[in-house]
């Protein structure tokens, strides 16, 4: 099998495997048959999902390919936790812990899970609610969840730890990166996104609340 979507797959992750391809084309029909029924994503971009939802999903393994241990946060239809874990299967040794407090949502993310075998746990809960219950990962995700500000105050547990976060940003990012500046102070890369020239993926280490 091999169509545009592998070859576009391909120049984001040039190593991914056949079998990885056929597990996200599946993941595509999954999310399209439950998307049906319950509101996954915006239904303006159904029509590019394997761009603006898998690939830019896709875009965040290659800049830690080391790390082992995800948390995904707002997870929502999959993106990027569920296409995280397909990836991570693949490599073997790694595992992703999903959170998502929306219960239809939380029922589609645990069926994804177990139709493709992935190693993953979904937490049906806030995120504040697992603060000391999830083991502090390798990496944090996040993506339309919150401003920048307010995702530092989520995350803070884990970051303060020792985490990095890989944040998805819109085209307000700079914005927010100036705005966050007033209450923390963090280590900052900037990855532009494969999908969209306006937008970025934030990589973050060191994060720490200014003292006031």
């Amino acid at each position: 099998m091999s169509d545009w979507r592998e070859k576009r797959l391909r120049q984001v992750l040039p190593t991914v495997s056949r079998e990885t391809v056929t597990q996200l084309i599946g993941f595509e029909d999954l999310f399209r048959k439950w998307s049906k029924a319950i509101n996954l994503a915006s239904p303006a971009t159904l029509d590019e999902l394997w761009e603006r939802h898998i690939i830019d999903s896709v875009q965040l393994y290659p800049l830690l390919p080391n790390a082992k241990r995800w948390l995904d946060l707002g997870s929502g239809g999959g993106f990027p936790g569920v296409i995280l874990a397909i990836l991570l299967k693949e490599t073997g040794g790694g595992r992703i812990d999903l959170v998502e407090s929306n219960g239809k949502k939380a029922a589609f993310l645990r069926t994804a899970l177990a139709q493709f075998s992935t190693p993953g746990t979904i937490y049906p809960a806030r995120i504040d609610a697992m603060w000391g219950k999830i083991p502090t990962p390798d990496v944090i995700t996040a993506r339309a969840l919150a401003p920048l500000n307010e995702l530092f105050a989520l995350t803070e547990p884990w970051l303060s730890a020792g985490a990095t976060a890989l944040f998805q940003k819109g085209r307000d990012y700079r914005r927010e990166i100036e705005e966050s500046r007033d209450g923390w102070t963090f280590d900052l890369v900037q990855h532009a996104s494969v999908v969209d020239n306006e937008s970025v993926v934030l990589q973050i280490r060191n994060v720490r609340r200014n003292k006031r």
